[in-house]
């Protein structure tokens, strides 16, 4: 019996399996898909209600339906029925479902989880056999070929969107952050420069995902005169890690901008100067500053923990005190941006999956190809995010509104001489 070399696991088989409640999802997805069908029919034979025959009658009917076919979905194959018009006057007519265009075989939801797919280290040649335990046996039209068309598709998608403007937003805060990893056939890691900003209405959008050099300062400069030949202000705040090429080229391009260095990175690094059983404390004793309700009692914690230990790690505390003042910035911009605002969470939310993906990963993709699907990856993240919390207070922020630990400053009028 010949051996199998796939890396492709079975799951339960959706086409398969009977279980009643998927098989309910599954003829609701049906009924749904198919009565919109129907309702976009409608929209379009009211368009052409004024058109008629000599004697009256409407001259647009409708005339049966298409041969079903069959969409591929997260919950397995849908059947579809596209109806026909014809026009009884001579003149061409047609309608197109928006939903469901011609020849189209997946769901976008489908086609988003192909990069997934790629980053767990399945190749092209597999990915028929992974998509059949995702979506039932049933998987056609999502052959190796296609899927390399779809990985071109990718690329021509990547293109537009790093050529696209950027001055139609107000943008207010941009995170910044380098992201490793290991390219697929080589042990060479890839160094991704990755811009996430917030526009005046609160919405997060990827800026720039680029290929850089170790996180150089030509290479972030290169990416930030980029997004400013594209039309992108001056952010009011910028925050990264400790990586000086960003900063060295924020200030040149931006330097109206200022700088928040991002706390957990920070701390991570305070503690890597640290005995481990030293770390818990030194945790506790850094929440206590950046967690401070006021910049007056965070640097009294600042100085405590410098009592507390720069006489025996005097390197940790002074890789915390080179930074002081830019861990500080956030507390003159609105409480309710804090919690975004101390860390590049935003970013290293999204690429967890891409820093500790599995050895199985290589040997797939070149460069390229990993960057458009890091950029595919960020795109279907993109779609499930929230508005920045309390983004009403972005508007006084543009304007330039003073605040003073997160507060709105109410500076009193000066009083007249008597």
């Amino acid at each position: 019996m010949r051996k199998s070399t796939s890396n492709v696991v079975a799951f339960a088989d959706p086409s398969i399996e009977k279980d009643p409640l998927t098989e309910l999802i599954r003829r609701g997805a049906q009924e749904l898909l198919n009565q919109a069908v129907e309702i976009e029919l409608e929209e379009r034979m009211a368009e052409l209600q004024a058109r008629r025959l000599p004697d009256g009658r409407q001259a647009v009917v409708r005339n049966g339906y298409h041969p079903e076919r069959q969409v591929q979905t997260g919950i397995g194959p849908v059947t579809v029925q596209i109806p026909k018009i014809r026009a009884r006057d001579g003149k061409p007519v047609v309608f197109r479902s928006a939903l469901v265009p011609p020849y189209v075989r997946k769901s976008r939801s489908l086609e988003a989880a192909l990069p997934w797919l790629y980053l767990k280290g399945v190749s092209s040649g597999e990915m028929s056999a992974a998509l059949a335990t995702l979506v039932g046996p049933e998987a056609t039209g999502l052959s190796a070929s296609t899927v390399s068309r779809l990985k071109k598709d990718w690329g021509n998608d990547y293109d537009q969107w790093c050529k696209r403007r950027l001055d139609k937003d107000q943008w207010v805060y941009i995170w910044a952050d380098g992201i490793y990893s290991g390219l697929r056939g080589t042990d060479s890691k890839l160094c991704v420069l990755v811009i996430i900003g917030v526009n005046e209405l609160g919405e997060k959008h990827f800026l720039a995902i680029e290929d850089g050099v170790r996180e150089s300062k030509q290479s972030w400069r290169d990416v930030l005169l980029g997004l400013k030949n594209r039309g992108m202000n001056a952010p009011k705040l910028a925050v990264g890690d400790g990586a000086m090429g960003f900063w060295a080229a924020l200030g040149e391009v931006y330097g109206q901008t200022r700088h928040q260095r991002c706390w957990m990175h920070k701390m991570v690094n305070v503690m890597n100067y640290m005995p481990k059983s030293m770390q818990l404390k030194v945790k506790s004793a850094l929440h206590e500053i950046w967690q401070a309700p006021t910049k007056e009692e965070a640097n009294k914690a600042f100085n405590l923990f410098e009592d507390m230990f720069e006489d025996k790690y005097p390197k940790a505390v002074n890789n915390l005190r080179d930074d002081r003042e830019e861990l500080m910035a956030f507390y003159d911009f609105p409480a309710q941006h804090w919690q975004s605002l101390r860390t590049t969470n935003p970013i290293e939310s999204t690429f967890a999956t891409i820093r500790h993906r599995t050895k199985r990963a290589k040997g797939c993709l070149t460069d390229k190809g990993m960057l458009h699907m890091m950029f595919k990856l960020a795109e279907c993240a993109q779609k499930n995010w929230r508005r920045l919390r309390g983004f009403d207070f972005l508007a006084k922020v543009i304007t330039g509104v003073r605040f003073v630990d997160g507060v709105e400053a109410t500076d009193k009028p000066k009083r007249k001489a008597a």
